[in-house]
């Protein structure tokens, strides 16, 4: 796994100790918020504004170096499993949010009947149901 300094210089981002900080937030906290990350940032290098962790995960993802996933009725989730076009599993109850891999094995790993001229090269798919904890507690 290239170090995230590395990862930084290769695309072309200054490195900072924040940046730094929440790309490493991330990849320990997979499916992370923002406000998550944000804690975990403060734990490892003190001081940071909701606003710069916020600044940092939105260039990151432009930079496809971790991905955005926005569920409907939920908090934005971050996390550095790319480049897979892989889907999400989430409780209804809890939250808990885990990794689904594309069942053809490839992106984007559904086919719309009409692409209407577009290049897909993604499909995003959230499975909701109840995790086994919460099925469990019940």
């Amino acid at each position: 796994m290239t170090e995230p300094a590395d990862l930084l210089r290769q695309n072309r981002i200054p490195v900072t100790a924040q940046r730094l900080a929440v790309l490493r937030a991330v990849s320990a906290r997979p499916h992370g918020t923002a406000d998550a990350i944000a804690e975990d940032v403060r734990s490892s290098i003190g001081t940071i504004s909701r606003q710069a962790v916020y600044d940092s995960l939105g260039m990151l993802v432009k930079k496809g170096l971790i991905r955005r996933i926005q569920p409907a009725g939920s908090p934005t989730l971050y996390e550095n499993r790319i480049g897979d076009n892989h889907h999400h599993l989430i409780c209804r109850s809890c939250g808990k949010t885990v990794d689904v891999d594309c069942a053809t094995g490839h992106a984007p790993c559904l086919t719309a009947i009409n692409d209407y001229g577009f290049q897909i090269d993604e499909a995003e798919v959230i499975y909701w149901g109840t995790c086994p904890d919460c099925l469990a507690a019940k």
